[in-house]
């Protein structure tokens, strides 16, 4: 067939790509889907063959790339172990010197005699990278597969990788959660629809990815922050959707008689910055127009984790002490502000933006709220245990 009347098309996945990665060195992924993050891993793990170029591996490859990947579902835990160590080459009297180790780091008791698929995934995870590390690999590539852990699992694959970091074991993570990638690796690689746009910093890759994923940030030109929020009251176009962080997973309702119609994040000067630094005082703006007149607003804001977690709430009679009372003629667009320090831990988290009129001691009607239409990333040198920064101090009061 000629190439005019063939019915496909080429498509390179991976374009150009090229990186070295030392002994010892974690080494981060991240991109959008499609990307060919996945690609990328399963040509250096060996399962799959480049079109063109060449990768040097030295050392033993170890490779979670899909949950349950080498492991035989109608098989035990028990006999997909010794399954696993004959794929990476390895005998039975080695596997089984090695046994007693994966099953206590796994942790899943008498399943480990139960066919894998009667697993959960994260039993599955348990396994898999109990396998994986037991044998001790000098590389190890993880694609997204700790995700599906619990938090306790979790922690004892990141002390396991650290340690095995220590003796030289070099780490490939693909991971869509950045502050896993800040965290735990040493540098990152952007890749965007093929080709590698950076190899650095993995905050500063991480800003990168962010903008991709979310929208470039606005310039703020010369203007002060009066200015710059003050260009909101232009137009009255709901231009929501539009801005970066947006979440098109909104649940939006309420009775009508108002519309909000555009945010705006601001933190230091910079506009929808693509990570806010945890306790940097952070001003969200909302922009409504009232198409009926009310004697008695009341502009809400609301912080919630991925989970759902409500961590904070306010409104603008609360957050005033009661001493704000908002009235509109129809017609009329107003500009709302809360500002508050993002006293949070690494992550991402979900604002909600409200309007209501009534009583906000004993009942408000809402008029339109946008919950959940916000994703914004918080970012942190050093994290610590939970969701808020309750700002403990600390000092030694006496020694003797």
């Amino acid at each position: 067939m000629s190439k005019a009347g063939r019915s496909y098309r080429d498509f390179w996945a991976l374009q150009a790509v090229s990186f070295t990665v030392c002994a010892g060195e974690s080494v981060g992924i991240v991109g959008r889907n499609g990307s060919g993050k996945s690609t990328l891993l399963q040509i250096i793990a060996g399962t799959m063959q480049s079109t063109q170029g060449s990768v040097q591996v030295t050392g033993r490859v170890a490779a979670l790339l899909e949950l349950g990947s080498g492991f035989n579902p109608e098989f035990t835990g028990r006999e997909n172990i010794f399954l696993s160590g004959a794929i990476y080459g390895l005998g039975k009297d080695e596997m089984a010197r090695r046994f007693d180790d994966i099953a206590a780091f796994a942790e899943i008791g008498d399943f480990i005699e139960q066919p894998i698929k009667t697993y959960s995934s994260g039993m599955q995870l348990r396994l898999a990278f109990a396998v994986a590390t037991a044998l001790k690999p000098d590389i190890l590539i993880v694609d997204e597969a700790l995700s599906v852990g619990d938090a306790y699992f979790q922690a004892k694959c990141h002390e396991r990788i650290a340690d095995y970091k220590k003796n030289g074991m070099a780490l490939l993570l693909v991971t869509h959660a950045t502050e896993h990638l800040v965290r735990q690796c040493d540098r990152a690689l952007f890749l965007r629809d093929g080709l590698l746009e950076k190899d650095g910093d993995p905050r500063e890759v991480t800003n990168l990815y962010l903008d991709d994923l979310f929208g470039k940030r606005k310039p703020t030109g010369s203007n002060p922050r009066p200015g710059a929020s003050w260009a909101m009251m232009t137009d009255d176009q709901d231009v929501f959707h539009t801005r970066p962080g947006y979440r098109k997973e909104e649940h939006r309702w309420g009775h009508g008689g108002a519309q909000i119609l555009d945010y705006l994040v601001t933190v230091n000067g910079e506009d929808y910055p693509p990570q806010i630094e945890s306790l940097a005082l952070a001003e969200f703006y909302f922009k409504v127009r009232f198409d009926h007149a009310a004697s008695a607003i009341v502009p809400g804001f609301l912080i919630k984790t991925l989970e759902g977690i409500i961590l904070y709430g306010t409104n603008s009679f609360h957050a005033s002490r009661g001493a704000k009372t908002i009235s509109v003629v129809k017609g009329e667009i107003l500009l709302f502000k809360f500002s508050l320090p993002a006293a949070l831990n690494i992550g991402h988290y979900l604002v909600s933006f409200g309007v209501s009129t009534g009583d906000p001691v004993s009942q408000l009607t809402p008029l339109d709220r946008r919950y959940d239409s916000l994703l914004i990333c918080v970012s942190r040198e050093m994290p610590f245990w939970g969701i808020t920064d309750l700002q403990a101090a600390f000092e030694v009061v006496a020694r003797r």
